[in-house]
């Protein structure tokens, strides 16, 4: 067995995985390729599976291996973003129609995001917190017909209703609840 205190493992995720032990990871924070939205130019790449079904089953299985590797009192965070479905992104490379259960209409919100932790939770994964990145300097959406989208989700998974869990605050970062609170104006 290799021990890989404080290392950064490189390769495919899910093989990389399957080589360390049960319960030896404390914490997983990752931000896996988004669907339809990016070609790394990798052979297999996660991220363009014809349909979102395929990629939320294939990531879901990387996350199986990591709920394995994870300690008991363990978490793992997850930032993952949305795409909208007819975009003529990535998905399906040979540019051939993306399949999808009753074909959603174009410019719809894929809700990957969603239905990803939604699949995590119905394989025993405990959902925490949904927690909002709020990026303020985001670039522009071209799009003239919606908002651009300056938000992505963190997702705070354990797999014990029992798990190491500190709060800590960023200076500067006025904690929920406090505002109001004596010595404010």
């Amino acid at each position: 067995m290799t021990k890989h205190l404080n290392s950064i493992l490189e390769g495919d995720a899910l093989k990389k995985l399957k080589e360390l032990p049960d319960q030896s990871v404390n914490m997983c924070m990752t931000s896996p390729p988004y669907w339809a939205l990016r070609d790394y130019g990798v052979k297999g790449q996660l991220g363009l599976e014809p349909t979102f079904d395929e990629y939320i089953n294939k990531l879901c299985n990387i996350f199986d291996e990591v709920k394995r590797v994870l300690r008991d009192d363990g978490t793992c965070w997850v930032n993952l973003g949305d795409t909208y479905f007819g975009s003529g992104k990535c998905a399906g490379v040979d540019n051939t129609p993306r399949t999808i259960k009753g074909k959603l209409p174009d410019k719809t919100l894929t809700m990957i995001p969603m239905r990803f932790a939604i699949e995590m939770v119905n394989r025993g994964w405990i959902l925490r917190n949904t927690l909002i990145w709020h990026k303020p300097n985001c670039m522009p959406s071209s799009a003239k017909d919606r908002f651009t989208v300056d938000f992505e989700y963190i997702f705070f998974f354990s797999k014990k209703k029992k798990y190491y869990f500190k709060t800590q605050y960023e200076k500067g970062i006025i904690p929920a609840g406090t505002l109001g609170a004596k010595g404010s104006k």
